[in-house]
């Protein structure tokens, strides 16, 4: 079973936006900012306002070497984004240019949604992947993904989660569902299936043949 809302769901079948106008935008904005490292680490500390890291955290929470995050680091606190204290590094809430900064990371998307379904169809047999939340700038969403496939591998699929959360440098709350679990749910008008999809949301992947909203 797999109904999965994770930091805010739970796994039960086995566990249980931002468009295509920005498919080619992660790679302009890695080399206008000088590598897709720093774009990663930028999003991670702009899109969790107080929180401290640590080095070693950072390079897990990033999926980069840790030499590699170290250079960045340095390169952010000369920039003045960044602070480091005795526990580890956090935003420069004070940082001139922050809301700047922040407004342009939200719009300049840095994954497509292609490959969106790239990384998450690893998982298993994917009938419907939808978006939501951080994907449309909604923060009262109750997840940022919807994700309905047959066979699929919790594994795996946190394994795609966590390389998305990478990319877009903050955590992802989710939903997953086996098919048979989901249309048992979406008959029976369960209030976590109709809670997601009354919210703003966009079909990546649709082959359950969910009725348009009304």
């Amino acid at each position: 079973m797999v109904t999965a809302l994770r930091r805010g769901f739970s796994f039960t079948s086995a566990f249980g936006g931002v468009g295509v106008k920005y498919a080619h935008m992660g790679k302009s904005i890695s080399h206008l900012f000088g590598s897709e490292a720093k774009v990663k680490i930028m999003r991670l500390f702009v899109f969790n306002k107080g929180a401290i890291f640590t080095a070693k955290t950072i390079s897990e929470r990033v999926q980069a070497s840790a030499k590699v995050v170290r250079r960045e680091l340095v390169s952010l606190i000369k920039a003045g984004l960044i602070y480091k204290r005795a526990r580890g590094y956090l935003l420069n809430a004070e940082y001139d240019y922050l809301k700047a900064v922040e407004r342009f990371l939200i719009e300049a998307t840095p994954i497509s949604e292609k490959e969106i379904i790239r990384k998450l169809s690893k998982a298993g047999s994917m009938r419907l992947i939808l978006t939501s939340g951080v994907f449309k700038q909604d923060s009262e969403a109750r997840v940022d993904l919807l994700v309905v496939g047959d066979k699929i591998k919790e594994g795996r699929l946190l394994k795609a989660i966590s390389s998305l959360e990478a990319d877009l440098g903050k955590e992802l709350r989710f939903a997953a569902f086996e098919t048979p679990d989901f249309k048992y749910r979406l008959g029976i008008y369960d209030k976590l299936v109709r809670d997601i999809l009354d919210y703003p949301h966009r079909k990546l992947v649709d082959k359950v043949g969910l009725q348009p909203r009304v």
